[in-house]
């Protein structure tokens, strides 16, 4: 049962990263029917520990503390060079005899560093990722999702991701209700809907002869709640269907199929956040046509609903 948890405190450590895990597992929550954890923040070299932000921490506990734990965390630090191998084989240690191990968005990279990643799913914040998978080649890097547990290891995406990382884990050792009671004093979900994916800001990549297309693109995005078929847009840019396809990938990237469906996505998105609009229309006006159409691209492109999506990110200014 989890009730030990040890955080490594590692210099130029993210405080907010830092302070989910002592939000969630520091707190004694027991007046309101939670769980209750020990703690304990550790170092390689107890003192003064500089954070990300220029202010120092006052750490005491050496790394020998995390020892016999149930639980270690690895908030988000600054540099890998700055992670010592006693680091490395507390976390090692950690994971040979069966207690869970835990990262904060770029804290997955000591993870890594560890062998704990080799063969297994993981991910942190959307801005690593690729470069996760590129230091860690044998390891499954997820980009899409907040967290992933694998075999007692847990990496969580950026920043607040650390939370649902953190509350997925006391649901799974204590059950849904003492997970309930932290989130509710955190005022915050118990679970949250949909991945990563829906916080990613993801243009369209360049390249030679953009202007060349920027006439018909510029009216595709004028005309997405129409019919935008391959043979449509080729005879307004004047081109073969073939010239037209093998142009346009070399342009933006991608086909023409799924150039309009992310530009219908992002309009898509673009509506539920700032108007009251129902669904239904909200899909018509972005070319999907009927709502079901509209949840199936949410769905497999962001990893959540429509109605999800607008709750998390609905502009609360009025329209």
């Amino acid at each position: 049962m989890l009730r030990t948890v040890a955080a490594v405190v590692l210099p130029h450590v993210a405080p907010f990263e830092l302070g989910v895990v002592c939000e969630i597992f520091g707190i004694d929550r027991s007046d309101t029917g939670g769980p209750v954890f020990d703690l304990t923040l550790c170092t390689p070299t107890p003192g003064r520990v500089p954070t990300k932000l220029g202010m120092e921490l006052v750490v005491d506990a050496p790394l020998e503390s995390a020892a016999g734990v149930d639980l270690v965390v690895v908030p988000a630090y600054g540099d890998d060079r700055d992670v010592p191998d006693t680091v490395l084989e507390l976390l090692r240690a950690a994971e040979q005899r069966g207690a869970w191990v835990m990262s904060v968005c770029s804290g997955a990279f000591a993870l890594g560093r560890a062998g704990l990643l080799d063969g297994r799913r993981c991910t942190t914040h959307w801005m690593y990722t690729e470069e996760l998978a590129a230091r860690f080649p044998t390891a499954r890097v997820d980009p899409s999702v907040l967290y992933v547990d694998d075999r007692r290891v847990i990496t969580s995406a950026g920043t607040a991701a650390g939370i649902d990382a953190g509350l997925h884990l006391v649901r799974r050792e204590l059950g849904a209700a003492a997970a309930a009671v932290i989130a509710r004093r955190m005022v915050v979900p118990p679970h949250r809907d949909g991945g990563q994916a829906q916080y990613i800001d993801t243009p369209l990549p360049e390249g030679d002869g953009a202007g060349e297309l920027e006439p018909v693109l510029a009216w595709a995005l004028e005309h997405l709640d129409t019919e935008l078929t391959v043979p449509r847009l080729a005879r307004r840019a004047q081109m073969s269907e073939r010239t037209f396809a093998r142009r346009f990938r070399a342009t933006t990237g991608t086909t023409p199929a799924g150039w309009v469906a992310r530009q219908r996505l992002q309009r898509a998105q673009e509506l539920l956040e700032g108007s009251d609009m129902p669904v239904e229309e909200v899909a018509r006006r972005a070319g999907f046509g009927a709502s079901a159409a509209l949840r199936h691209h949410f769905a497999r492109t962001l990893g959540t609903s429509p109605q999800a999506y607008r709750r998390a990110f609905r502009d609360p200014r009025p329209a």
